[in-house]
């Protein structure tokens, strides 16, 4: 599993993770500070974990659904048939959930506008406070 994030010091990094029956263990985190981050060099990325860990060991990728990502996943799937990749469920359900979050007010989604305003409003209040903390 790798996960992409910024550090508090704004530092790009990708998490790279494995998950057995047993337990998640941390592989390495990846700094990509000024990498140019298309699929080739995330599917390089994940091809070194792979190697790390032993291909025998592979059976699954999991990355966020964004499309450099996805296009990534695919190239390692080309690669290594037994191993199949899927965006992260956890990344997919947050994206709708910014969506719905996003709802304009118009007249063809009135009622859910005034349904879903106030989670809006929550949200623009944690990013306020994180955004406050963060660079403080």
């Amino acid at each position: 599993m790798c996960d992409g994030w910024t550090d508090p010091q704004k530092i790009p990094l990708i998490n790279f993770m494995v998950v057995t029956e047993n337990c998640p263990m941390f592989i390495k985190a990846v700094n990509y500070e000024g990498e140019y981050m298309d699929k080739y060099f995330i599917a390089n990325l994940i091809k070194d974990v792979i190697i790390i860990i032993r291909l025998s060991n592979i059976v699954h990728v999991i990355t966020d659904n964004a499309p450099v990502c996805r296009a990534a996943g695919l190239l390692v799937e080309q690669t290594y048939p037994h191993i199949l990749w899927t965006p992260s469920v956890v990344h997919t359900l947050n994206l709708s959930l910014k969506n719905i979050c996003a709802a304009k007010n118009t007249e063809a989604n009135e009622i859910i506008y005034v349904e879903s305003h106030w989670i809006t409003v929550v949200v623009d209040n944690v990013v306020l406070i994180r955004n406050l903390i963060m660079n403080h």
